[in-house]
């Protein structure tokens, strides 16, 4: 690739006239040997099974193997539907098509890592409740996923994108970069706004660790993805509305690694500490033992 920040990337879309997400898929194909129409129909085809995973979650039981998760998404697409909430509308609905594709993941079910199978609900979650608003076409989605798959490279590269290694930050701090900085993009917002997005976001998630009850990707996994996806909209609203992340988007990211690899073992991914070590949770760790 020939950007390693964020800010290289902006510069770069701006000497080349093209948008993050057309910019990835040109570097994408340069670097594959593959042509653009590959790369492309690939990434239309992981498009294909957010969706799915969307309408999985929101209409076919995803009760997980331990039990303690699933149906949530359709609670909350229920009461979104029958009563009058809180938030509602389409951040609501981004809520609950997050929640649905991380229940289909806790299930067993088919979805993209985006970037971590933890994280997996975030942008699927953002992009069909948008796309359902707006009347956006697949193509266009895909060329969002470009632009998300951009970001994801810059964070990969210079900070985590693993709760083993720095946190939940890491995983759903990461998504919601993505999601939020992409539909920037999606939303007729320049590169530099989107760039502004994804510091934005991952302010937001700076020091959130990784504490699966149980060391299944269920509690509090499923839920932060449903916050996560309301974060991205959020952030990306900020971005086009004109606020800036004061601090640069890359040093944002440094902080981040700066932070995750501060971070105590028993809060990376280990059920050693957080929630998983509540009374509650080491219950549910015991009970799930019992099991086997």
């Amino acid at each position: 690739m020939n950007f390693q920040t964020l800010s290289e990337l902006a510069v770069l879309c701006e000497e080349r006239g093209l948008t993050i997400g057309a910019l990835m898929l040109e570097e994408q194909s340069a670097e594959s040997g593959r042509s653009s129409d590959h790369e492309f129909s690939t990434m239309r085809e992981y498009y294909g099974v957010m969706k799915e995973a969307v309408h999985r979650g929101m209409h076919e039981d995803t009760t997980s193997r331990s039990g303690l998760t699933g149906m949530d998404a359709q609670r909350v697409g229920a009461y979104n539907a029958a009563d009058e909430p809180c938030l509602g509308g389409p951040a609501g609905q981004a809520m609950a098509y997050a929640l649905a594709v991380s229940e289909v993941n806790a299930s067993m079910g088919r979805i993209i890592a985006t970037p971590t199978a933890g994280s997996c609900g975030i942008i699927p979650g953002v992009f069909l409740s948008c796309q359902e608003r707006f009347g956006w076409d697949d193509d266009y989605m895909v060329s969002g996923l470009f632009a998300a798959g951009a970001i994801g490279y810059v964070i990969a590269n210079n900070s985590f994108v693993s709760g083993a290694e720095g946190g939940c930050q890491a995983e759903v701090g990461s998504a919601i970069g993505m999601a939020a900085g992409a539909l920037t993009e999606l939303r007729g917002g320049t590169p530099a706004q989107a760039v502004h997005a994804v510091g934005l976001a991952l302010k937001n998630t700076l020091g959130l660790i990784c504490d699966p009850v149980g060391g299944l990707v269920e509690i509090p996994c499923i839920v932060r993805n449903g916050f996560g996806a309301v974060t991205a909209l959020a952030a990306a609203d900020m971005a086009l509305a004109g606020v800036r992340s004061v601090i640069p988007s890359d040093e944002v990211i440094k902080v981040m690694l700066e932070v995750g690899s501060a971070m105590p073992e028993k809060h990376r991914e280990t059920a050693g500490g957080g929630l998983a070590q509540t009374p509650t949770g080491r219950k549910i760790m015991q009970d799930l033992r019992k099991k086997k």
